[in-house]
C-alpha cells in the first residue's frame, strides 16, 4: 500500500475566508475581527466583499492565535508582539545574508 502526499506552496496560494479560518480552526467571526482589529491582512487582496489571505496571512494568523490562547492577549497585543518577532526575523535574516552570526 503507497501514501500518497500532497503539497501546496503557501506562498503563492490565496485563502479565502473560510479556507484560513478552517486551517486556524477558528470561526470566519475571529477572521473578521482580527482584520478589523488592523493585524491581519498585511499583504493581501481586499476586493468588494472578498478578502483573499496569503500564505504570510496563514502564518500571522497561526500566530496571532498562539499568543491569543497562550496568553490571552487581546488581538491589538498579540498583533504587536507578532509585528516585533517578525521584525526580529527579519533583522536575523540580513544579519545572515551579511555574512555575520546573530547571537
Amino acid at each position: 500500500m503507497s501514501q500518497e502526499t500532497t503539497a501546496v506552496v503557501v506562498d503563492q496560494a490565496r485563502l479565502s475566508i473560510e479556507e484560513l479560518s478552517v486551517s486556524c480552526a477558528v470561526g470566519g467571526d475571529w477572521v473578521i475581527e482580527h482584520v478589523q482589529a488592523g493585524v491581519l491582512l498585511n499583504d493581501s487582496v481586499a476586493g468588494g466583499d472578498t478578502w483573499t489571505f496569503s500564505g504570510q496571512d496563514l502564518r500571522r494568523a497561526r500566530r496571532l492565535l498562539e499568543l491569543e490562547r497562550t496568553f490571552d492577549a487581546v488581538p491589538e497585543l498579540a498583533g504587536l508582539v507578532v509585528d516585533l518577532l517578525e521584525e526580529r526575523e527579519r533583522l536575523r535574516a540580513r544579519l545572515l545574508r551579511a555574512g555575520l552570526t546573530p547571537d
